[in-house]
C-alpha cells in the first residue's frame, strides 16, 4: 500500500544506495504517481502492482515489510499476514502502522455534542485493525511483537477546518448538520473557536518472525 509514494520521498537521502526496495499498491495510478514522484532513473526501486493477499514473491525474499495504515483495509487480513511472514526472511521484520480507539475522540464528541445522532463514521477501522486487537491478530504469524505509539496531538486553533472536517467524514453528519448550518457552525466556534486539543493514538506494531 505505497499509495503516492510521500513516505519514500520525504527519506530519500537516508536511504543507502546498495538497497532494493519493491512499492507495491494494488492501484496501478497510485503507483504510477509514486514512480512519478521518485524518478524512473533511481535503480533502487521497483514497483509492482498486486492485491498483498498474493503476493508474486519467492518465500524469504525481504528484510522488511512495510504496511503504513492499510491492514484495516485488507478484505482478508489472515492470508495478508501469511503472506508477508512468507516472504520475510527468518530474521526479517514487518512493521505495521495503524490507530488506537482514542484517536480524534475529541471530533467526534463534539459533533456529538451538537446531535447524538451523529456518526462520523460507519466503520471504525481500529476495530478491524488497531492498537488494542493488533496484537493478537499479529501472534498467530510473528513471534516478536511491540507496540511503539507516537506521541502526538492536533491543537487546533481555527474552527473553520474543524468543520470542514467534521463535514467532510463518510458518516451521517451531513443529514443533521447541512439544515442547521449556522447553528453548527456558531456551536464549533463556541467550543473550539479559542483553542482545541485533539488527541492522536497511532502508532506501530513491530514484528519479528
Amino acid at each position: 500500500g505505497c499509495g503516492d509514494g510521500t513516505l519514500w520521498t520525504d527519506n530519500l537521502s537516508l536511504l543507502p544506495e546498495d538497497i532494493s526496495i519493491t512499492l507495491s499498491d494494488i492501484s496501478s495510478g497510485m503507483l504510477r504517481d509514486a514512480r512519478r514522484a521518485i524518478g524512473s532513473s533511481d535503480t533502487r526501486f521497483a514497483f509492482r502492482a498486486f492485491d498483498c493477499r498474493k503476493i508474486p514473491c519467492k518465500d524469504e525474499s525481504f528484510d522488511l515489510v512495510i504496511a503504513n495504515h492499510m491492514l484495516f483495509y485488507c478484505e482478508d487480513l489472515s492470508q495478508t499476514c501469511r503472506e508477508v511472514a512468507r516472504v520475510l526472511k527468518k530474521s526479517g521484520r514487518f512493521i505495521c502502522s495503524t490507530y488506537g480507539k482514542k484517536h480524534m475522540k475529541e471530533v467526534s464528541e463534539l459533533a456529538k455534542g451538537f446531535d447524538n445522532r451523529i456518526v462520523l463514521s460507519a466503520d471504525n477501522l481500529y476495530e478491524k485493525f488497531g492498537k488494542e486487537n493488533g496484537k493478537e491478530i499479529l501472534k498467530p504469524y510473528f513471534h516478536e511483537i511491540s507496540w511503539q505509539e507516537y506521541k502526538d496531538k492536533l491543537e487546533i486553533q481555527d474552527a473553520e477546518p474543524l468543520i470542514a472536517y467534521i463535514l467532510s467524514c463518510h458518516g451521517n453528519q451531513n443529514q443533521y448538520i447541512l439544515s442547521r448550518y449556522q447553528e453548527f457552525r456558531d456551536y464549533v466556534k463556541q467550543k473550539a473557536g479559542k483553542g482545541y486539543d485533539v488527541t492522536k493514538e497511532a502508532g506501530i506494531f513491530v514484528c519479528r518472525k
